[in-house]
Order: C-alpha cells, then structure tokens, then sequence
C-alpha cells in the first residue's frame, strides 16, 4: 500500500469513527431535548464531503499517488488539523456533533480552542480539505472544495449555528 492509499484510507475511517460519535450524542442529547437546527442544509454538508473523498481519490490516482511539492509543509498543517480536531472535539465532549443540535438549558461551551475561535471545527475542516490533497499535489480538488466549502461554511452553516445558538440564550 502507498502513503497516499494509507493516510486517505485512515482519514475515510476516521470520519466513519466520528459520524458514529455523532450519532450516539445525537440521541443521547435528543433524548434530553435537544432541538436540531439547520437539517435542512445537512445533506450538502455530507455531499461536499463524499464527493470531497471522491475528487482526492481520483485526482490524486491519476497523478500517481505521489507527495506533491512543498508535501512535508502541508502535511504538518494536516497533523495540527488533527490536534486541533481532538482538542474541539475533547472540548465538546457529549456536545460535539455533526449537526447542529441545541440542548435547552445548556450553557456554550467556552473552554478549549473555544474561547478563542468560535468555530474551531470549521478551521479544521477547512485546513484539512485545502493540506490533505496538497500532500499529494491534487491542487484542483484543494481549489474547488476550498471554495465550495468556505461558501457553505459561511453563508449556510455558520450563520444557521449561530442562530441556533441565539435562540438557545432566548
């Protein structure tokens, strides 16, 4: 197997390892009335991500599955994505989700990278889908779901976890 087959292959069950967390607080948390939010949008969020994999496996293939230029420079910017990624989630605890799901009575959380960054997640989705392609030199996949994940992030989702939020203050 080549470094390229291995570290996609680890992030894919990684991210099945962390749907399945998701869901478990899901009912844990809706079984203590919790309020999902911005479901309607949810299965863009899982589309962008599949084909995400998709675009990665196929472009970095065709060009060989080879580290690209400058690969050790993006592949430390992946390693801190992943630190940051255990550290929000760590941070989240039984909170953390793919969703966004609002527990009444819940206070938001503030501890970890959450009191500096408001979203820390999304920083780490977003370092990820631009490093984890440029380790391999697939510039067009880490352009295109750069792109089309910045716009979901900040015209759809965070706009809709921040209303959520502000109601859950109500």
């Amino acid at each position: 197997m080549t470094f390229f087959t291995i570290l996609v292959a680890l992030v894919i069950v990684q991210r099945l390892l962390e749907v399945m967390y998701a869901r478990f607080n899901e009912q844990r948390m809706k079984s203590q009335g919790a309020i999902e939010a911005g479901a309607e949008h949810y299965k863009w969020i899982v589309l962008l991500h599949v084909l995400f994999f998709v675009s990665l496996t196929a472009e970095g293939s065709y060009l060989g599955g080879q580290p690209g230029p400058a690969w050790s420079m993006f592949l430390v910017v992946f390693v801190i994505a992943q630190v940051l990624r255990v550290w929000a989630l760590a941070s989240l605890g039984r909170f953390w989700n793919t969703k966004i799901l609002v527990l009444p009575g819940a206070e938001k959380v503030r501890s970890g990278p959450y009191k500096w960054i408001p979203h820390p997640n999304y920083v780490v989705v977003a370092m990820e889908i631009a490093a984890l392609p440029l380790i391999f030199g697939a510039w067009r996949t880490a352009l295109f779901f750069s792109l089309a994940n910045a716009l979901l992030l900040l015209l759809v989702r965070i706009p809709a976890e921040e209303k959520a939020l502000r109601q859950l203050k109500e």
